[in-house]
């Protein structure tokens, strides 16, 4: 977006520096040939001829426009003959050669009027001339040349064009920046979009893969008839999947900011007890509650504790896992290998690992981003005689956030 933006940018200056390139060159073209123009006709009207028939030019020599023109000259040309110099400043080599005055005279044989040529001096400079007939009864015999150096105007228009050739460099530098600064504005969003619904996919698949297996294992033993509580077992994983599904819309949803986060006052100590008790292997678990009451959404609360003790059931390698609820805490130890300091805030990052890596998935990041939303925090410690304390911090009802 960026190139295409410097490149349409490049190509609308250089049409516009085209346009006006032309303009200034036809322009300066034009201002040059008038001015020649009006002293070749201004010196005209006072050359004249005598009585006798002589060809006067007394009057080039007291005139302001005479003194003024760079290169001046006066021809005469009998009929039928070459025209002839009468007059040259400053001097022969600054008006055009015999061929050149040759050809001058019959152009303004023919047109019988000023015209304007280009013709190169005998020095060797080119020069723009207008070239002013004078007229002897019906006869043109003789003509005033008026010239000009076109160098000094070429120069500014060579100037012209450096500053427009640099101008529009510049330009297309600052336009190539704010291209990319503007397309970096528009498209981050959209990339963050797409990065947190790929995130969300990933999570999604990541908390939905263990009920599932468990949900398909209970299934196949009803079926084979070895257990016969399995239609009962199968009916709670399915609630459970539904609940899990019903956290996973609301978490992507608040996340998108298409819904607020819901707040509710709710029992923390009894939601606890009924997360832990739908969990696999619940039995390996202990919790020790008190009566807490805490504003917050009930489906993302569930998840996160629900990660926390997986996470601990995961870790702890078999281990018991004991469950604290206390005024703005629940803290969930393990008795595994524990984590190394160094790693104790990486484990909150949001990732996914695959089975078998070792890694701690988006388990523990989801924990802390939801403790997060509802003014808290996440943290994780070494436990007394081995093993690792998790602690998910809220603020009480009534009691303000501790981060944002």
């Amino acid at each position: 977006m960026t190139l295409l933006f410097a490149v349409t940018t490049a190509g609308c200056l250089v049409v516009l520096a085209t346009i006006a390139v032309r303009i200034d060159g036809q322009s300066r073209e034009h201002v040059l040939d008038e001015a020649v123009t009006h002293r070749a006709d201004g010196l005209a009207r006072v050359v004249y001829y005598e009585d006798a028939g002589g060809l006067r030019l007394d009057g080039l020599r007291d005139d302001t426009l005479a003194d003024s023109a760079e290169a001046l000259g006066v021809v005469q040309a009998a009929t039928g003959a070459a025209p002839q110099l009468r007059e040259a400043k400053p001097g022969p080599g600054g008006l055009p050669d015999q061929a050149g005055l040759d050809e001058i005279w019959a152009t303004v044989q023919h047109e019988q009027e000023t015209v304007t040529v280009e013709a190169t001096t005998a020095d060797g400079h080119p020069f723009r001339w207008a070239v002013a007939p004078v007229w002897e009864g019906d006869r043109i015999d003789a003509a005033v040349l008026v010239g000009a150096d076109p160098a000094r105007s070429e120069a500014d228009h060579t100037r012209l064009i450096s500053w427009l050739t640099a101008g529009c460099a510049a330009l297309v530098l600052v336009a190539a920046a704010v291209g990319h600064l503007l397309s970096g504005r528009s498209m981050r969003p959209a990339l963050r979009g797409l990065e947190q619904q790929e995130q969300f996919l990933a999570e999604a698949a990541h908390e939905l893969r263990t009920p599932l297996a468990t949900l398909r294992l209970v299934v196949e033993s009803g079926r084979s008839g070895r257990r016969p509580g399995a239609l009962d077992e199968a009916v709670g994983l399915v609630d459970r999947l539904g609940r899990l599904v019903t956290g996973l819309l609301a978490r992507a949803r608040v996340e998108a900011g298409t819904q607020e986060l819901e707040r509710t006052p709710l029992r923390l100590d009894q939601l606890v007890e009924q997360t832990v008790e739908e969990l696999d292997r619940a039995e390996l678990v202990t919790v020790t509650a008190e009566a807490v009451v805490v504003e917050g959404d009930p489906e993302l609360l569930a998840q996160a504790v629900r990660n926390l003790v997986e996470n601990a059931l995961r870790h702890g390698g078999g281990t018991p896992v004991e469950v604290t609820v206390d005024p703005g805490r629940v803290a969930v130890r393990d008795h595994g290998p524990g984590v190394p300091a160094a790693d104790r805030e990486r484990v909150f990052e949001r990732r996914v690992t695959g089975a078998g890596s070792g890694g701690t998935g988006t388990g523990l990041a989801i924990v802390r981003w939801v403790a997060e939303l509802h003014g808290g925090s996440a943290e994780l410690s070494a436990a007394p005689g081995g093993g690792a304390v998790v602690e998910l911090l809220l603020p009480e009802r009534g009691e303000p956030g501790r981060a944002g």
